[in-house]
Parts: structure tokens; sequence; C-alpha cells
């Protein structure tokens, strides 16, 4: 409700009006819409797993911040674990491919992932696009991977997960074709708008609070608290305050906002 319902408006802005937008604004547009699709289905499994615990059922984490990750194999470990890992499991290994099982079990799982999202020509080019990098990474290795400097694996892993929510959100291929020749300055409309400098500048805190949410800030503060009783206990009293806080300013919105129906529920 405060974040994801908020940046919708940001990244649809930006990237229905993709046929005349500046490289900036391409890259801006898909970025926000990956933080949006983030907060709002990890909020959305969050409160799945609260409930569940509320009846005695204890879920799984579905999203372990994804965004801090070094490669694609470890975005998809933090990413939507739950219909990564049942791929994983009952897909992966069928013995359909011969010798060549790992690699054929690759490509069915994320064409398979791809299909799970909509019967639509784009979600089988972000599926297979996701298998693309995860086998080009497999045929590096994780030891060589790792003696890339971390940096490099980094930006590599944004440029790469930006994206594909490019390609996520454009069922059609005509835009999304203008999307890819947008990003890489081929749509001719110049590098960035003068939109683009007033929709980041009105929007300034909200990204600011979506970029830094999307970094383990809770974690940071249990690992000082299992060091210090007095922090721990502080911590927590001003958790439960400030956890009432944000169910009621939610609340609010809630109730104030028009019909917002949940993003993925037609996956």
């Amino acid at each position: 409700m405060l974040i994801a319902n908020q940046l919708s408006e940001i990244a649809s802005n930006a990237l229905d009006s993709i046929g005349s937008s500046s490289v900036v604004g391409a890259w801006y547009g898909a970025a926000v819409y990956a933080m949006q699709i983030y907060f709002d289905f990890s909020g959305y499994s969050d409160i799945a797993i609260g409930l569940g615990r509320v009846f005695g059922f204890h879920f799984d984490e579905n999203f372990k911040h994804p965004f801090i990750c070094k490669d694609i194999t470890e975005f998809w470990q933090r990413w939507h674990i739950s219909l990564s890992t049942f791929f994983r499991d009952y897909v992966l290994y069928i013995p359909i491919f011969g010798k060549r099982r790992k690699f054929g079990g690759l490509f069915l799982v994320w064409l398979c992932t791809g299909i799970w999202h909509g019967a639509s020509w784009n979600f089988i080019i972000w599926g297979l696009y996701y298998g693309l990098f995860v086998f080009i990474e497999m045929l590096i290795g994780k030891k060589r991977m790792k003696k890339i400097p971390v940096i490099i694996r980094h930006i590599y892993s944004k440029i790469v997960i930006v994206i594909g929510f490019g390609i996520f959100y454009f069922e059609d291929l005509g835009k999304l074709g203008t999307f890819f020749k947008t990003c890489f300055g081929f749509g001719g409309h110049g590098f960035i708008s003068i939109a683009d400098k007033i929709s980041a500048v009105n929007n300034m805190y909200l990204l600011i609070a979506a970029v830094i949410f999307c970094f383990p800030i809770l974690e940071g503060f249990k690992k000082l608290g299992e060091k210090s009783f007095a922090f721990k206990s502080v911590s927590s009293l001003a958790g439960t305050f400030v956890c009432a806080a944000l169910l009621v300013l939610s609340s609010i919105m809630l109730v104030d906002a028009t019909t917002n129906p949940f993003l993925y529920f037609r996956f």
C-alpha cells in the first residue's frame, strides 16, 4: 500500500509512453517497475506467511532481498522461491533429454516458468531469457564467477534484471521491440528528457525509500540486538510501535484507495 501502489503510477507513466521515451526514461521505468513488483508480491507473500502463523502454519520465505544478488542464479535463489524450487524439483530432473538432461531440463524449467505467467510470447521470451543467463553462468562455473570483481557482477546482474522486467511488462511485441531500441539509444528521443527529471525529483523520497527497503535492514538490526540486550529491548519495543503505525497508515490508504487488484491475481 505504501510503496508498491505508489511506484505503479511512476512505472506506468514511464513505460506506457515508451514510443516517445528517452534512454533514461526506459531504464527508469523498468527499474521502478521491478521494485513495484517486488514490493507488491513480496508484501503479499509476507501477508500470507503472517496469516499462516496466526493459524499455526509455517510457510517458508518467498523473497530474500533479491536485488542484493551478485548474479542471475543467486537472483532466482532469492526471488519467488516457491515457484523456482517447485519447477527445479519437479521439472528439472525429468529424464527426457538423455545425456543432455541437465541443460535440456534447465531450458524446460524456464520455458514452463514463462508459460506459467501467461499465454503470451513476452512471457515465453522472458522465461527463456533468464534461462539463457543461468545457462551461461553454469558454463562459466561458480568458482570462475566468484573471481569476477563484485562490482562488475552487481552491474551485470542489475542490467539483466531491469531488462527482464521490461520484457515482462510489454505483452505487445511491437512495444517490446521499441523498449529494446530505446534502452540502447535507438529510440530517437535523446538520452534524458525533462519529464524524466521532473518525475525523479517529484518522487525522490519514495524512490529513495524503495531502494533502501530493498536491503536487509531488519536483519541488520536483529544482528545488533544479538550483541546487546538493551538494544534488543529498545528495538523490539520500537518495532511494535512502528508495525502498529504502519498497519493504521496502510489501512487508511486501503480504505481511501480506488479498486487496486493484486498484481499477480491473473498468474
